[in-house]
């Protein structure tokens, strides 16, 4: 089992920036990748981007790339999310997934464990 908790989330400005972390614990070893996704309001829930264990190869999605980086510290068990040039359009709750398979970094179906989510609200 693997237990995702994420942090850093709030209520920011269009152009500020945000750095989200997970925390994972548990059986992490045998992890695939680690993904980041949100879901807005009435919408489906997206991908955002990932990073594989060894951080050598990362993922985004066309709406944040360039703007967000993602990175983790396996020494910490941690993946961070650094969001800068926030949009209101980014405001959704935040998630973070632990990927055991190698199914495609993009869908959620390929994600086996996800943290409860944070909430990132960016006002224009």
């Amino acid at each position: 089992q693997v237990q995702l908790v994420e942090s850093g989330g709030g209520l920011v400005q269009a152009g500020d920036s945000l750095r989200l972390s997970c925390a994972a614990s548990g059986s992490t070893f045998i992890s695939y990748a680690m993904g980041w996704f949100r879901q807005a309001p009435g919408k489906e829930r997206e991908f955002v981007a990932a990073i594989t264990w060894s951080g050598g190869s990362t993922f985004y999605a066309g709406s944040v790339k360039g703007r967000f980086t993602i990175s983790r510290d396996n020494a910490k068990n941690t993946v961070y999310l650094q969001m800068n040039s926030l949009k209101p359009e980014d405001t959704a709750v935040y998630y973070c997934a632990d990927k055991r398979s190698s199914g495609s970094y993009y869908y959620t179906e390929a994600y086996n464990y996800w943290g409860q989510g944070t909430q990132v609200t960016v006002s224009s």
